[in-house]
């Protein structure tokens, strides 16, 4: 029965077929802070089935009906805990209320940072995420800064997230292989995960440094319309990758004031 489940290439679904990679992505929650777990994608189950071994109550969001008929019949114990939309459309509210809950997956690529976007905006109830991405995707997320690959991703996950690359996970286990190999990684929510800054005013200076990221700050953010004497700040004459989550964080005080004080 397994077979009549076909990936589809529009769903970028690629189906995990070894089960000691399914059984430790599995195990890299911790399981703290939260009894429920919301499994992103499940395909077949090959993930679930470990996931259902522990001490919480899992769920699954999967869109693709063949999918959810084959969960159904071979996972009695999902009949009421598949939930058969979007996600990235799905008010998370309609089944966890305000209650704490981790998100795993083997995500399908082509929406994998969106995923991460709407985690991002549910950080509040989730304590804990974890699963597969495209290697390069997860490498990008987890980067520190005065890597090439650290950019607005990497930034805007761990100003809430500790972000950690866990291993990485060669083609040849999926049906169908995918042309990249992949990479597993794992967000834990910081103790305080508070912004002491505007939110959208902290995303908008770290989107726009990184647009023109070979530019230092002082040209990059010129549509910040900054003041003479807050262009002399020697961080200005950084680039974009030069600047630890943290001095982001400052990066957008210091234009919150300097815009208070042109006013």
């Amino acid at each position: 029965m397994k077979d009549k489940v076909r990936a589809k290439k529009h769903l970028g679904q690629h189906f995990l077929k070894d089960e000691e990679i399914a059984e430790k992505i599995a195990d890299t929650l911790s399981l703290n802070g939260y009894k429920k777990i919301l499994e992103i994608g499940p395909g077949t189950g090959v993930l679930t089935k470990y996931l259902l071994k522990k001490p919480v109550t899992t769920f699954v969001c999967e869109i693709d009906s063949e999918s959810v008929t084959y969960l159904r019949a071979h996972y009695l114990q999902l009949s009421d805990k598949i939930i058969e939309k979007d996600f990235l459309k799905y008010d998370v509210s309609e089944t966890f209320k305000q209650e704490q809950f981790a998100i795993i997956g083997n995500f399908p690529y082509n929406i994998s940072t969106q995923i991460v976007f709407k985690t991002l905006e549910l950080r509040d109830q989730v304590p804990e995420f974890s699963g597969m991405f495209q290697k390069e995707v997860a490498q990008r997320i987890c980067a520190p800064h005065g890597n090439k690959t650290y950019g607005i991703l990497s930034v805007l996950t761990q100003v809430f997230y500790e972000a950690e690359y866990l291993f990485t996970v060669p083609p040849e286990v999926f049906n169908p292989p995918p042309k990249v190999e992949s990479g597993v990684m794992r967000l834990t929510r910081k103790k305080d995960y508070s912004l002491p800054c505007d939110e959208k005013l902290f995303f908008r200076v770290v989107k726009t440094a990184f647009q023109q990221r070979r530019k230092t700050l002082r040209n990059s953010l010129k549509t910040f319309n900054l003041s003479d004497n807050l262009k002399e700040d020697t961080i200005f004459g950084l680039r974009p990758e030069q600047l630890s989550v943290q001095r982001f964080v400052e990066l957008t005080i210091k234009i919150a004031n300097d815009s208070i004080q042109t006013q």
